[in-house]
């Protein structure tokens, strides 16, 4: 086994990292394989440039060696993007600990550390604006094909597109009278959900339904039917969104910003943020912030009724209802509510040391919360 297609390496430690991504990469895929080859690949010429006497394990030491390599990784040209940099990082670091796992040497795995990983800053998908979803879901009623009805489900419910490739064909709930929920399945984050659904997406179900029925393959108890398996049928949809986009001025959209449009929606229609978590399956609050999105006309809407119902003159609660629910569901609940406040309020703060105070205060808070639903999950 070579680190890379190119030319073999000449370095003493070359058969050691060999040995490292063989026991690595046994269950992954040759992309990966690749990938901490040329890692390892890069630290060992470096190491070969800057530190010719380095020939054994026991000699590599956090400065100079690890510390030079990041910044010889900072000077490249042109500039590595920031999550290549991490990357690099989080691969050599996972060979150095198996190398100080196979060579019982434990000082190679605290070479790297948690610190030295810059967070990759996450670009989530805008969600649509009011009139692009209005053009849009136009455009989806008048096609009312299998994939127009598949793309209108998914902004009604704020499905995943991988979680509506799985429903099953009964997915559809009688939850009450005049009452119906979706059931998701196992979806990103290894959870399901009932989601709650008017009588449009009770039709949606039923034309889908219908679609299905002339379907030639046999019923495997899927609502959509896969040919050549579900990564195929995703690969087929997602153009069939950015035509239908095109076709009404929406130069580009991918099937993620139906769900953060559907979230927004929930929030400006009154929506808590613990019922928001609970329809999109998140685990954790902090995510769901970053799928809303307060539009100029939210905030104007906002600042008239605080201004027409002052705070000030309503006469205050003896205790804050935030939520129903007894023990420590309620607790988990008002934990919620209350880091909502804090971090609505610590973005409305300029850079300074207040906002970084309510910031700490936040995680803190997200802390307490873990432990709490520990304590509700051990019964």
């Amino acid at each position: 086994m070579k680190l890379s297609r190119y030319a073999p390496l000449e370095h003493p430690l070359v058969h050691h990292f060999q040995r490292a991504i063989e026991s690595l990469t046994t269950a992954q895929s040759p992309d990966s394989t690749r990938h901490y080859r040329g890692v390892a690949r890069n630290f060992l010429i470096y190491l070969g440039d800057d530190h010719p006497s380095v020939c054994s394990l026991n000699q590599l030491h956090r400065d100079p060696h690890i510390l030079g390599w990041f910044a010889h990784l900072r000077s490249h040209t042109p500039p590595l993007a920031q999550a290549v940099y991490v990357y690099h990082l989080v691969f050599l670091r996972s060979i150095l600990e198996e190398l100080a796992r196979a060579a019982q040497l434990p000082d190679l795995a605290r070479l790297i550390r948690r610190e030295d990983l810059p967070r990759i800053p996450q670009r989530l998908p805008r969600p649509l604006t009011a009139e692009q979803d209005r053009l849009l879901q136009q455009e989806l009623l008048l096609r009312n094909d299998l994939p127009a009805n598949v793309f209108l489900l998914l902004r009604h419910t704020g499905m995943r597109i991988g979680e509506c490739a799985d429903l099953s064909y009964d997915c559809l709930h009688h939850v009450g009278p005049d009452l119906w929920a979706i059931h998701v399945p196992l979806g990103k984050l290894k959870t399901e959900r009932m989601v709650p659904v008017d009588s449009f997406v009770c039709e949606l179900v039923q034309r889908l339904r219908f679609f299905r029925s002339f379907d030639p393959l046999p019923a495997d108890g899927h609502l959509l039917a896969r040919r050549r398996g579900k990564q195929s049928f995703l690969k087929q949809l997602r153009p069939y969104l950015s035509d239908a986009a095109a076709a009404v001025g929406i130069p580009k959209i991918v099937p993620h910003q139906l769900r953060h449009t559907y979230a927004s929606e929930m929030v400006r229609a009154g929506v808590s943020l613990p019922a928001v978590m609970t329809l999109l399956g998140h685990v954790k609050a902090e995510m769901t912030m970053k799928y809303v999105q307060i539009a100029g006309n939210d905030l104007q809407r906002e600042f008239h009724l605080a201004r027409s119902h002052p705070r000030h003159l309503a006469p205050q609660p003896k205790a804050p209802a935030v939520s129903s629910r007894a023990g420590l569901d309620g607790v988990a609940d008002a934990l919620l509510f209350a880091q909502h406040a804090i971090e609505m309020f610590r973005r409305s703060l300029p850079d300074g040391p207040p906002r970084r105070c309510l910031g700490r205060l936040s995680n803190r808070l997200t802390k307490i919360l873990s432990e709490t639903r520990k304590l509700n999950s051990a019964g």
